[in-house]
């Protein structure tokens, strides 16, 4: 059976945050993660003409990359995307509607919550997975954990200031997977020539979350 949505993002460990300036840096950025194994990317609306970069992606890569949207606040937005190729749709914030027009269609569902009643209402509004955002600014893996404590089963993911110094921090915490912005994202390698630097990046980000398994195993 082909994998669902929900397994290639908890296999992977990372959504990277796309927020390219055009769309020749965004084809750039992906090309560079794929190259170094990470094959889910989060294209964020505030990309100049986000809908076509959707299409063009699922074109190019087709089930080679797990496409999804982000800062996706309307229900409208969520359906365009959709229909352009996002096999999940992720908010900053809270939105019932979004919630809802992705499940209908199907598709996975990752709202955006920071206090513990915003998480655990957008957990009973249907999300698959709650993003919690801004994640670092709020304390970090240690403010992960303290979430989980009285919610163990909630899924989450972190997002918002997650570094590779952090990330497993952060797995450690609860996190299912982490949401990557700057740090793997990197548009100024790409500006400057240097695309070897996203790759070389992501490759260690695998890295982290591999030995954060295989440790996890040898303690089973």
């Amino acid at each position: 059976m082909p994998e669902t949505t929900a397994e290639i993002i908890e296999r992977v460990g990372l959504i990277p945050v796309l927020r390219a300036k055009n769309p020749k840096q965004a084809h750039a950025v992906v090309q560079a993660m794929i190259a170094g194994g990470v094959t889910v990317v989060e294209v964020t609306m505030t990309v100049p003409g986000a809908i076509d970069l959707l299409k063009e992606l699922k074109q190019k890569y087709g089930s080679q990359l797990l496409l999804g949207s982000g800062t996706v606040t309307t229900a409208s937005e969520a359906q365009a995307t959709i229909n352009a190729g996002a096999e999940f749709v992720v908010s900053p914030s809270l939105h019932p509607e979004v919630i809802n027009t992705t499940k209908t269609n199907g598709k996975l569902s990752i709202p955006g919550a920071l206090t513990p009643t915003e998480i655990i209402t957008a957990w009973r509004a249907g999300a698959d997975y709650v993003k919690i955002f801004p994640c670092s600014a709020m304390g970090g893996a240690s403010y992960l954990k303290s979430v989980l404590a009285p919610f163990p089963l909630l899924k989450l993911i972190p997002t918002g200031g997650v570094t590779l110094e952090t990330a497993a921090s952060f797995i450690q915490a609860g996190a299912r997977a982490l949401g990557v912005g700057s740090d793997l994202v990197n548009l100024a390698a790409i500006d400057a020539g240097h695309p070897e630097t996203i790759t070389e990046t992501a490759r260690a980000y695998l890295k982290v979350l591999a030995d954060l398994r295989e440790n996890s195993k040898s303690k089973q």
